[in-house]
């Protein structure tokens, strides 16, 4: 996910425990009963598009395995939809609505283990709500019908109907979209073909073949003109409008190189037989599965600005970057729950320094990384409340970066952290997990303690920080934290002789010929508070 204009736009100033969870957001959050009972297998989304009308009217045929004996089952639609009908079969099965959750009822126990089918018929005109409008109507520049979506934060409920989490991803998934005849659908996965409907309508069909989050599930309609490339056995597609082809093809040339880099650090692109797609769109962008969105104007930068300072970031197009790094991270591997978001754009936001580095080395990529603490705010966790569809605060982005590269440093072996990266993400490609399950693989992978440094940086708001007092015998120092028993390594003297010191939370003492205005600390590579005293 990329963001705008961070606080105004996220949670409208103001933090996610100022603002509280309605019941509408623990409804959805909530992994209760009615969604833990079962277990996504294939969603077949067969929706018709009627841009005059802004109407949709389509079905979703849900299959799923029961996990216990119940009759009950939860999905979610948003209330501005209308519930044609639910088929298990030819049986009409009745449900109840409550805010966005549709808790649908089976005349006869459901037995875990069985594999079960139903089709869920639905139609309405779906409202414009959220960051990116969740689904909108528009017109492109020449006049055409221009429709999107883009649901992370409001909701994929918002405009098809589905088990609306992050913890369960069904295991494959096709998409149909019909859309009158002369306009273009680009969807997620690989392009089936297109039907002639013979109505003035095409359908155009899509099949994703790996595991999906429902938020990436997306529909792009327009009048697209398509040009394409190849990394290797890989397809590249671009979709764009007609008189921005000439720029697309200039500036997608970077989708390439990237590709190369993140593949080199985690693993091959994680969707081959789906493809790599780059879709133009009248917004600055989202992480699309296979069908990245793309509104950066065509330039370098965070929509033509620098978005880091120093110039680095005008060396790149930030959006096919960030973007397309949510396809390792986010994608492939995905948060079980909204409060563990981190997963998702700390780590895409610590992609952005790997591609500098690639590029232009390790001192770029640090004054890449260094230029992110100016947009961190330490006023909140990173990890939020959990099971209330809360949206973390913007600090997961710069300071679980932040945090990475600091973890990089306390690892202090670059050829084990490269080993570490590549292995994390083979480990947990495919899955849905928690931070739990990254401590836990971190600890194990590198023999250390690390659950207090993950700790300190993702569940309190504050910086440790590092006390220094100059006396007699040196200096003394210690780590004052929120987290009990937080003990990091860390690089103090000089620039030229680094020594590293294990402050704990108790006073210890290193002989330095150092004054304390020379006695340097090195907080490029670890992200922490300085008090000097």
């Amino acid at each position: 996910m990329v963001l705008l204009v961070f606080a105004a736009v996220l949670t409208g100033g103001l933090g996610v425990g100022a603002r509280g969870q309605t019941h509408a957001d623990i409804l959805r959050g909530a992994y209760g009963p009615y969604r833990a009972n079962n277990d996504l297998l294939f969603y077949h989304l067969d929706v018709r598009v009627d841009p005059d009308k802004r109407f949709l009217q389509g079905k979703n045929t849900i299959r799923f395995r029961m996990l216990k004996d119940g009759r009950r089952i939860q999905l979610d639609l948003h209330r501005a939809l209308h519930i044609d009908k639910i088929l298990l079969g030819t049986v009409r099965l009745k449900y109840t609505r409550e805010q966005g959750a549709v808790f649908v009822d089976f005349p006869q126990t459901l037995q875990a283990g069985r594999v079960y089918t139903i089709d869920f018929y639905y139609s309405g005109h779906p409202v414009e709500t959220g960051r990116f409008g969740g689904i909108t109507f528009r017109k492109d520049p020449a006049g055409h019908p221009w429709i999107n979506t883009a649901c992370e934060e409001t909701g994929a409920s918002v405009w098809w109907p589905n088990k609306d989490q992050w913890r369960d991803e069904v295991e494959s998934m096709e998409i149909s979209v019909s859309v009158p005849n002369g306009l273009v659908d680009v969807s997620n996965g690989k392009f089936m073909g297109k039907t002639d409907l013979g109505d003035g309508y095409t359908r155009w069909d899509w099949l994703v073949h790996y595991p999906i989050n429902n938020y990436d599930v997306s529909l792009n309609i327009g009048n697209y003109v398509h040009f394409g490339d190849r990394l290797g056995d890989l397809p590249l597609d671009f979709y764009v409008l007609p008189e921005d082809k000439p720029k697309a093809e200039k500036q997608f040339t970077q989708a390439k190189g990237m590709l190369e880099i993140f593949g080199h650090y985690f693993g091959d692109y994680p969707f081959p037989q789906d493809g790599y797609k780059l879709i133009e769109v009248p917004y600055s962008g989202m992480e699309h599965q296979s069908a990245v969105t793309y509104g950066n104007r065509f330039t370098n930068g965070y929509l033509g600005r620098d978005w880091v300072g120093g110039g680095l970031s005008l060396r790149f197009d930030f959006i096919i970057i960030h973007e397309s790094a949510h396809e390792w991270f986010g994608n492939s591997i995905t948060a079980a729950d909204r409060s563990d978001m981190w997963i998702h754009e700390g780590w895409a936001t610590y992609l952005e320094s790997l591609y500098v580095e690639s590029r232009w080395g390790r001192a770029d990529a640090l004054k890449y990384l260094n230029g992110l603490k100016t947009k961190v705010k330490n006023q909140q966790p990173i990890i939020s409340e959990r099971g209330v569809n809360s949206t973390p605060p913007e600090d997961q982005y710069f300071k679980g970066a932040l945090f990475l590269n600091t973890l990089r440093s306390v690892v202090d072996d670059d050829a084990r952290w490269w080993a570490l990266l590549h292995g994390f993400y083979q480990h947990f490609k495919y899955q849905t997990i928690m931070t739990e399950d990254v401590v836990a693989y971190f600890n194990q992978q590198t023999g250390m303690n690390l659950t207090p440094v993950f700790d300190q940086y993702l569940r309190h708001a504050s910086l440790p920080v590092l006390d220094l007092q100059w006396g007699p015998g040196g200096v003394r120092y210690r780590w004052e934290a929120a987290e009990p028993g937080f003990a990091m390594p860390v690089m103090v003297g000089s620039k030229e002789h680094w020594e590293r010191i294990r402050p704990t939370t108790a006073w210890q003492t290193m002989p330095t010929d150092l004054a304390k205005e020379d006695f340097e600390v090195a907080t490029d590579l670890f992200y922490i508070t300085v008090n000097k005293q």
